[in-house]
């Protein structure tokens, strides 16, 4: 609920807060870099916080259920093969007409981590809505 209400408190700060230039075609927002700094840091925590959850859950049924574990550890497995794969994926080209702040994360490694971070978003969203669908099927079957 907090990172909700900070998220809110961020985006208001980014449309709220002005523009450097109002004359300017091309919307330079004052505090863009605030923005993506706490974009940033969210997906850390995510990615951290989720880290943590796994360990903590292979290590619980590794001694219940050695199976199982080895299940979860390969999940593990297959989520860093697609950062590391949509990280390769990613586009390391400049990107043209951008503000001050935002020059800061116009760099090759984090051009390519925003890419990583969609590309993947856009895959577990995927794997989500088709987790979805074979459930639901397989639960009409077991009828």
């Amino acid at each position: 609920m907090v990172c909700f209400i900070l998220s809110i408190v961020v985006l208001g700060l980014f449309f709220g807060g002005g523009v450097v230039d109002p004359a300017a075609e091309n919307k330079d927002y004052v505090n863009t870099n605030l923005l993506l700094n706490w974009t940033y840091l969210m997906f850390v925590i995510t990615l951290v916080v989720m880290l943590i959850f796994a360990v903590a859950k292979f290590i619980s049924i590794l001694k219940t259920n050695p199976k199982n574990a080895l299940r979860s550890f390969v999940v593990l497995i297959l989520f860093a093969i697609l950062l590391i794969v949509t990280y390769s994926m990613g586009d390391a080209t400049p990107i043209k007409s951008l503000n001050a702040d935002s020059q800061t994360y116009n760099i090759p490694f984090w051009l390519k981590v925003t890419d990583m971070w969609l590309y993947s978003s856009v895959v577990l969203f995927a794997l989500i809505v088709l987790a979805i669908i074979w459930g639901q099927i397989r639960k009409m079957r077991q009828r």
